[in-house]
């Protein structure tokens, strides 16, 4: 296929999609839901993976350990982006998100086959944490490779649009994992599905990884890679050459600050926490949360296209700096609302039912430890805790030193213990604690779990709904911003990792980040201040440093 078929003239942003062009969309697309859908079961299975990969550690630890080996897939993205990026500009976008597709595949299917804990002990977690490093390496050279693609087959006037229809990939690919792990919920006894059904999600892989690969076997080289290279004009050095130059770097660094880092926790707030707060914090029943997630996602789905479109004619960056914008003024009441329509014994308990800790502040530890190395023994640390666990907000009070711990609920007071001074004790003193801790939030109307028959299930599907809306604004017009900021020599390496910089680590340590300064704080919400902080700073620095990129050539060589 000759690149100047492809070349951006006047008359194009209105024309039909030609067959082709259809072609590569559908093409890129199923293959980035099958990566996308890999990825995200780490995170959808959690509870499943820690209780089998993290049995050997107590489990709050447990969960948080399960949290970072989700993260650490986002961690490396930044490595892979550098790696399969230089590729991609070296060798061609095709051959390399063949490359990226493959190595996801096959260490997604390999995580179904690990044996757990209790079979391998400390290599269990060894080897999943591998599994997760090795997706995220091939996911950090997936996703600029398809949005390159992509791109540099659209016409001029009609990018946004074009490669919306990648955007849609990721919610897609969670879409298809919840459904999946849906229908084996509800066709598999809790029993069966704790025992060998979350593998099954994990195993299917392998028939999507064929799939996947016949279809991307079928398409040419970009035509803008090809032109270049016919031409002569690529780089010899990508790395170099868009981290190197000052003139590159900080197009990079704009693209980071202004762009991507809030994209990236308003996406992982509306769809990751959403559910980590449904299942974890309100507790709402899985298979319910899941059923709400994926019917939000339902609804919002096609807006990606749509604010895609939409970005063509009024631009890139009003419409990603809005998305940021609405996300930060409204988080907290709308996860308020949240909790209030999921869970209205929780609710009004947090109202009326005050509870404060009493306790030395000398002696209450930061409660986060991926690894498990720390232990938390005092009696702040083992009454926190516990409030943390059943989702109880709790005021502190300072206390003498020396003075041992106790929660306050209503006018009862509850002594909590130190774990390390209770030695032989410590087990006989923790079962009592707690069920004395238990009876006491009870009492006071705390809730279990929520009740069913209480949750009023159509707002909470709007305000999900709302949440992916905000995700749509941000997530829809990204690529073609990206894809404009840079130029076609270096365009893969040099967008892929501001994207994997914001997605990896801004929003790939939102959940576990979340969950610390929430077990810190005492209050459920104020883990929001994280996305609600950088969601904003991306607004302000967007509005006054970033250019708006649609009406630019993307087949000039600089």
């Amino acid at each position: 296929m000759a690149a100047k078929e492809y070349l951006p003239v006047s008359d194009t942003a209105h024309r039909p999609m030609t067959p082709a062009e259809r072609k590569v969309i559908v093409a890129s697309s199923l293959g980035t839901v099958f990566e996308w859908y890999d990825f995200y079961l780490a995170g959808s299975l959690a509870a499943n993976i820690a209780a089998n990969f993290f049995s050997g550690v107590n489990p709050t630890a447990g969960f948080i350990f399960t949290l970072l080996g989700f993260a650490a897939g986002f961690a490396v993205r930044p490595f892979g982006a550098l790696f399969f990026g230089r590729l991609g500009d070296l060798v061609g976008r095709k051959y390399t998100f063949l490359v990226t597709m493959t190595i996801m595949g096959i260490a997604t299917f390999v995580v179904g086959l690990l044996p757990g804990y209790e079979t391998i002990g400390i290599a269990a977690p060894i080897a999943f944490i591998i599994c997760r490093l090795l997706q995220g390496l091939a996911l950090g050279g997936e996703y600029g490779g398809a949005a390159t693609y992509v791109a540099e087959h659209a016409p001029h006037g009609r990018r946004g649009f074009y490669t919306s229809w990648i955007q849609t990939t990721a919610t897609v690919g969670l879409f298809l994992s919840l459904l999946i792990i849906l229908l084996l919920r509800v066709t598999l006894s809790p029993a069966d599905f704790a025992l060998w059904g979350w593998r099954v999600p994990f195993l299917l892989s392998i028939l999507l990884l064929g799939v996947s690969i016949w279809i991307r076997l079928q398409l040419a080289e970009s035509p803008a890679f090809q032109k270049m290279k016919d031409e002569g004009t690529g780089s010899k050095a990508p790395l170099s050459e868009a981290f190197g130059r000052w003139s590159n770097l900080k197009i990079g660094i704009l693209a980071l600050l202004g762009g991507t880092a809030g994209q990236a926790v308003v996406w992982y707030t509306g769809q990751f926490y959403a559910l980590f707060f449904l299942t974890q914090t309100v507790k709402m029943d899985p298979v319910t949360a899941n059923l709400a997630i994926a019917g939000s996602l339902l609804i919002g789905t096609p807006f990606f296209i749509f604010f895609g479109w939409l970005s063509d004619k009024f631009g890139r960056k009003p419409i990603i700096l809005a998305g940021c914008l609405l996300a930060a003024l409204t988080y907290f009441p709308l996860f308020q609302a949240l909790t209030a329509a999921v869970n209205p014994a929780l609710d009004a308990a947090q109202k009326n039912s005050p509870v404060t800790v009493i306790s030395n502040d000398a002696e209450c530890s930061f409660q986060f430890n991926p690894t498990n190395t720390a232990t938390f023994t005092s009696s702040c640390d083992v009454a926190k805790a516990f409030l943390a666990t059943n989702a109880v907000n709790y005021t502190n009070i300072a206390a003498p030193a020396g003075t041992i711990a106790s929660i306050k609920i209503g006018d009862k007071v509850i002594q909590s213990f130190d774990r390390a001074a209770a030695g032989a004790e410590a087990a006989a003193k923790g079962a009592a604690f707690t069920k004395a801790a238990t009876d006491g939030i009870r009492a006071a109307g705390y809730p279990a779990v929520a009740d069913p028959a209480k949750t009023n299930m159509p707002v909470v599907i709007l305000i999900l709904t709302i949440m992916v809306l905000y995700v749509t604004m941000v997530y829809g017009p990204i690529a073609a911003l990206l894809v404009e900021l840079f130029p076609t020599r270096i365009r893969y390496t040099g967008m892929s990792l501001p994207y994997h910089i914001g997605n990896g680590w801004f929003g790939g340590f939102l959940p576990p980040t979340i969950f610390a300064i929430v077990a810190a704080t005492g209050n459920i919400y104020s883990g929001l201040w994280y996305p609600i902080a950088i969601a904003s700073g991306t607004f302000i620095i967007g509005l006054i440093f970033m250019p708006e990129t649609k009406d630019r050539d993307i087949f000039a060589d600089d």
